[in-house]
């Protein structure tokens, strides 16, 4: 049997009440669609549920039977609209993002800070991972949103361009000696190169580079940190490629300096990735326009 749930409504509201007037006012109806409700509901079950007495309504057992049930489903269905409102105010939630530890740290660490200082009962949980991880993570629904590195060709996919970002080599004092020059590819692999590992989109985008230029890029050391790129080419480890935007610190201060090539390097964008005609939460739609807001009144290109 499939009854409409308004009457189970207002089966418990005159239940509640004990009053069929008092129900119609809870509800905005009048008492004659309160009456012909309760009269529906008796009918489909075949039970009477309420007798009249002089203060209104009572149940019967049969009616104390039912709303021992329909009360335990109003009492979730109020949580259940009340967790929805806390969800759209963004006063509960959470908001799980998936990046690389780099991209974490020196883009969009300071849109998280602006997000929790907003919205403090937002959990926030960051997922790290190459671009291929972030990508699996968010097809499986374990993520609302990833932070990679473009192009992402994927029908599965949407992604919005955030960033343009501007990789570089760059070097220590022990190639002082290289200030102030423009280097070929061919006299830049005559030095010890400190690469990302080969899945990242970086390490990917200056391979083809150097493959246009009929060249292999033959690192001495591959990492999978920017951190350590940037401090294995200041203890002069080698020659590391960085995104310059990360390291502006250590070229303003000296400690790193740029390697000029007599090519140019292309620029990477980096993408903010959902998943296609998927809806996302209230949380991820914020945050999405915490940093596009941002960015519009204040470019970090």
């Amino acid at each position: 049997m499939t009854t409409n749930y308004e009457l189970y409504k207002v089966f418990y509201w005159a239940a509640k009440t004990g009053s069929l007037t008092q129900a119609a006012k809870a509800l905005y109806i009048t008492q004659p669609s309160v009456s012909h409700a309760i009269k529906q509901l008796e009918d489909s079950f075949g039970l009477t549920l309420f007798y009249r007495n002089s203060k209104g309504v009572a149940l019967t057992q049969e009616g104390a039977s039912l709303y021992s049930y329909i009360e335990q489903s109003q009492i979730l269905i109020s949580l259940a609209e009340e967790k929805m409102a806390a969800l759209k105010n963004l006063d509960n939630g959470e908001l799980r993002i998936g990046g690389s530890d780099s991209l974490f740290k020196h883009y969009m660490l300071s849109y998280l800070e602006e997000f929790h200082i907003q919205y403090p009962n937002i959990k926030l949980h960051l997922s790290h991972g190459t671009t291929p991880e972030v990508i699996t993570f968010l097809k499986e629904g374990k993520i609302d949103l990833g932070v990679v590195r473009m192009p992402i060709v994927d029908p599965q996919l949407e992604v919005r361009e955030s960033i343009q970002l501007k990789d570089c080599f760059v070097a220590g004092e022990r190639y002082a000696q290289l200030k102030g020059k423009v280097l070929t590819l061919e006299q830049l692999l005559e030095h010890e190169l400190i690469l990302f590992s080969r899945n990242s989109r970086v390490r990917m985008a200056i391979t083809e580079l150097f493959n246009h230029y009929n060249y292999t890029l033959k690192p001495e050391i591959e990492v999978g940190s920017v951190d350590l790129l940037i401090e294995f080419a200041r203890r002069g480890l080698g020659i590391s490629y960085v995104t310059r935007e990360f390291i502006s610190k250590e070229l303003e201060e000296g400690s790193l300096f740029e390697i000029q090539l007599d090519v140019p390097l292309p620029p990477s964008h980096v993408g903010i990735m959902t998943k296609r005609n998927m809806p996302i939460s209230s949380a991820a739609n914020h945050f999405m326009d915490l940093i596009f807001k941002g960015q519009a009144d204040s470019p970090r290109t």
